[in-house]
């Protein structure tokens, strides 16, 4: 799962990395008449102007995303005959690491998916350009009509984000959902979840039980319950107790609250104690994404990423909310990717106008949507979308629930870097192995976390001056 959902990969701003990306923004462009954001017209890009621009476009993403993203940018092309542009696509593994090369190569290229995390750092590094009065000034974009979550992501006024300029548009929001496998509760007689009230714990755990069975008789379980990889499922469960891994002033890491420490003693109970997912050694044999896909567990994460590969699936699914800790409330993570442009481009104006035919056009969004790659960015084709229960799942009014009432951040987002978030997941498979108790590994991580987060505060400082 940690592989599949690479994308979230977080990754420091200082990595000295000799790599360098040509045909980007900043150098070897193909136009000698380069414009600067006050010498640009509103006009600039459209069909009447002669000159070619050219720009150069670097994302990620599986191989549906990749074709539609592709095909996208084609239609855009064909609708500003001047504007040529170069894509730069990257496994989703490798992104982060060649951006930061080019980066640091002082090749930026001219538009770019970014991590939401990154955008404090990106700032004050002069790496993006300020998208504001480009946004504001395009009749037909309307701000208002996209996710609030994912504008705010990319928003930043020199202290706080979330608040002040636009430095990127949300390529999309990527709720993550409760999956759970329909014809596996029906094959068992067992009700199906209730897609609008959450299970309790101990009724999810009930559930999975009655779900995780040897089914050839032969001594091995070969049907599991549930299948959670924890950097990905845990702070559904930490978020639902009413922990979390920051205080309020996003400066003091909190991961010794008791709460905290329930959240993930119930996660590491689920293999341990109560058997309903795989363990280390079955997971080897066949990870949980596998045995998702043949069928063979019952619940299980749903990003919407995933909706074009799982209209292969031999199996009906749909969409629940996570189980819900001590709060009776429902909780998981809300990701994003932003769409940027380099502080250097020489084409601005061409720049932000292709990121808001990917993000926030009527044209660009249906053709990403249809290819199942994404939630619509406009809320109210969104609204539109969810509506029609004949294709699956059929439940995708969860996804937006997650967006509108209860997906979060993640919480490297908040803070300079994500090091001391990072180091959480590195150190914890004793934790998951049964060999550190919950509650001993909080006691020994919280002051390693809490130093690498001291020295993130003081990064964020002096790169202010």
């Amino acid at each position: 799962m940690l592989k599949k959902k690479g994308w979230f990969t977080l990754l420091s701003l200082v990595l000295m990395v000799s790599v360098v990306l040509t045909g980007c923004g900043g150098k070897n462009n193909a136009s000698s008449g380069g414009n600067s954001g006050s010498e640009a017209t509103a006009n600039a890009g459209s069909k009447d102007s002669k000159e070619t621009k050219n720009l150069t476009f670097m994302f990620r993403g599986g191989t549906d995303e990749q074709k539609a993203y592709e095909g996208v940018v084609k239609k855009y092309e064909a609708d500003h005959p001047n504007v040529k542009v170069k894509i730069v696509v990257t496994a989703a593994d490798q992104y982060a690491t060649k951006l930061k090369a080019s980066i640091t190569g002082n090749s930026v290229p001219d538009v770019f998916y970014f991590e939401s995390g990154d955008l404090k750092a990106y700032v004050n590094s002069g790496v993006l350009l300020d998208l504001t009065s480009y946004v504001e000034k395009n009749p037909n974009i309307d701000l208002n009509n996209i996710w609030k979550y994912g504008v705010d992501l990319y928003r930043y006024d020199g202290t706080m984000a979330g608040q002040g300029n636009l430095y990127g548009m949300p390529k999309d929001v990527g709720p993550f959902a409760l999956g759970y496998n329909k014809t596996m509760f029906e094959a068992a007689g067992i009700p199906l979840p209730d897609k609008d009230k959450p299970y309790t714990w101990d009724e999810f755990i009930k559930v999975a039980q009655q779900l995780t069975i040897d089914k050839d008789g032969d001594g091995k379980l070969d049907q599991f319950g549930a299948g959670f990889n924890v950097q990905w499922a845990l702070p559904s469960f930490v978020w639902s107790n009413g922990a979390d891994w920051l205080d309020a002033t996003k400066t003091k890491v909190t991961i010794d609250d008791p709460k905290f420490i329930e959240a993930l003693q119930f996660f590491t109970d689920m293999q341990l104690k109560y058997g309903i997912t795989p363990s280390t050694e079955q997971a080897q044999t066949l990870d949980t994404y596998q045995r998702w896909m043949k069928g063979e567990m019952a619940f299980f994460p749903v990003g919407p990423w995933d909706m074009s590969t799982y209209e292969k699936l031999p199996f009906d699914y749909d969409l629940i909310p996570y189980p819900a800790g001590s709060t009776g409330k429902s909780a998981t993570w809300t990701g994003s990717l932003g769409i940027g442009a380099s502080a250097k481009t020489k084409h601005p104006d061409e720049a932000v106008d292709l990121i808001n035919y990917l993000t926030a056009s009527k044209e660009g969004m249906e053709a990403l949507v249809k290819a199942k790659v994404q939630i619509p960015n406009l809320m109210d084709m969104a609204k539109e979308w969810a509506a029609d229960t004949t294709t699956k799942p059929a439940n995708k009014e969860e996804f937006l629930q997650v967006v509108n009432e209860y997906g979060r951040v993640l919480p490297g987002h908040y803070t300079y870097n994500a090091e001391w978030y990072n180091l959480f997941y590195t150190d914890i498979q004793p934790v998951l192995d049964g060999k550190v108790t919950p509650e001993e590994y909080v006691k020994t991580e919280q002051p390693k976390m809490q130093k690498l987060l001291d020295k993130a505060v003081e990064q964020e400082a002096k790169s202010k001056k």
